[in-house]
């Protein structure tokens, strides 16, 4: 029984480390890949793109748990990974109506694929092993984030522009990648009921049909989906919510930013020649360090310790506060939006390597922060009431990173980055407000 479960759990975090080596990949290089198409008719925008992704997402995650109960996860799985697929496949021979088409697909897709990943996972885990199997396919998760930039930086260090023949031969790799993550929910196996399932089911058996029982389940899962509908309305007029809801915003703002918009900005860069294009897959990799460092040493070390938790979304907006300054000295302002492949403008600074680097890594380290501790103060706040809380941080999150990548393509470096820096001090401060709250609280119960 246990080994199964193991078992389980490292088959998931490998179709997920499949299916998202190929899209964290393509979310990477996507824009710098459609700036560089010679193809008339195809008027697409990478960054729009992934607008309709978070989009598409935000609302699809109120409708997935219904799905899920119906399907099951392990089907879901699949034919979320179907989708991710084709999402990939299109840039084999990109045309405009597929891109945008497959881009709400995904959205769909994605919705369904994580909340079928939160249910499986909860299903092959108990009180003493849900850490311990979290942490296992996390561990997978984020290795998404190195080995297709790692191709990445190997084939396109000191190329100029990106030719037709390089990106077929990098989009079949990441299909057949995606389809072998996808084909491998199929190898996950059920495991064995619990003794009180098991009666349950003997005692039900002759009582109703399979068919009726499908039915029944169906009008059981609308039912707890309304429920949940009704606990998140209730949820976002509390003043917790409210004031946590900036800090989500940055999340999603921050998150557009480091996941397409600023490897497009380095591969943009004229002043690093012919190691820009490489360095978008170098930038994806540090990033990648960046999350992992912050994700072991916060998200664990630091695990519901109040005072610690205020100190490390401090010391995320610091990191970030650095990041972004050294972005705007490090790169010229006219990099998100340059339709060429190459910047016009000039930066403060001579553009360093090093400095672009170390900025990747901040914001990966930022990232981690944020998130992390999110998750702390939304588990700790709203224990009975968890699913629906996280549905509203991932929804607020994925809203304004739809809103942060269709903005990314029109306003210059220094406004996005205005729009963080104020967004980010404000969330900070809201999140302070919050803890101030909570422990205002304890000490009123402790004293009465």
């Amino acid at each position: 029984m246990a080994d199964l479960r193991i078992y389980n759990v490292i088959i998931l975090g490998l179709g997920f480390l499949f299916i998202f080596t190929a899209f964290t990949t393509c979310g990477n290089i996507e824009q710098t890949i459609v700036k560089s198409l010679d193809n008339d008719t195809f008027t697409g925008s990478g960054y729009h793109s992934l607008g309709i992704i978070y989009g598409i997402f935000s609302f699809s995650n109120l409708l997935a748990p219904t799905v899920v109960a119906i399907i099951g996860p392990q089907f879901t799985m699949f034919f979320s990974g179907i989708l991710y697929s084709g999402y990939v496949a299109v840039f084999i021979t990109p045309s405009t109506w597929s891109f945008y088409f497959t881009s709400v697909l995904i959205g769909i897709g994605a919705a369904m694929l994580w909340t079928a990943q939160g249910h499986f996972l909860v299903e092959n885990s108990d009180a003493s092993t849900i850490n311990r199997n979290t942490g296992m396919f996390w561990a997978l998760l984020q290795c998404s984030m190195l080995f297709g930039n790692l191709y990445i930086y190997f084939d396109w260090n000191g190329r100029i522009e990106i030719s037709d023949r390089s990106r077929n031969t990098i989009f079949i790799g990441l299909l057949v990648t995606s389809v072998l993550g996808t084909l491998s929910f199929l190898a996950l196996r059920k495991t064995p009921p619990t003794e009180e399932e098991m009666l349950n089911e003997e005692e039900g058996q002759p009582l109703l049909s399979s068919r009726m029982m499908y039915k029944q389940r169906a009008n059981s899962a609308v039912q707890d989906a309304k429920s949940e509908f009704k606990t998140i309305l209730q949820l976002l007029k509390t003043k917790t919510i409210l004031l946590l809801s900036c800090c989500m915003a940055y999340s999603g703002l921050e998150l557009s930013f480091y996941s397409g918009v600023y490897g497009t900005c380095i591969g943009a860069t004229t002043e690093f020649g012919a190691a820009a294009k490489g360095l978008i897959g170098i930038s994806g990799i540090v990033v990648g360090i960046g999350e992992i460092v912050g994700g072991g040493v916060f998200g664990l070390v630091c695990k519901n310790n109040r005072f610690r938790r205020t100190s490390v979304v401090f010391l995320g907006m610091v990191v970030h506060f650095v990041a972004f300054y050294l972005i705007y000295l490090n790169i010229p302002d006219d990099a998100p939006v340059v339709l060429k492949t190459s910047t016009l403008n000039k930066p403060y600074l001579t553009p360093s390597i090093s400095i672009a680097l170390l900025c990747s890594f901040l914001l990966g380290l930022g990232d981690s922060c944020f998130n992390t501790q999110l998750y702390s103060i939304l588990g700790r706040v709203y224990a009975e009431q968890s699913a629906p809380a996280f549905a509203i941080f991932k929804f607020i999150q994925s809203i304004f990173a739809a809103v942060a990548f269709f903005y990314s393509g029109y306003l210059l470096l220094t406004w996005q980055l205005l729009i963080m820096v104020i967004l980010g001090f404000t969330g900070t401060l809201c999140f302070f407000m919050v803890e101030r709250i909570q422990n205002f609280s304890v000490d009123l119960q402790q004293e009465y």
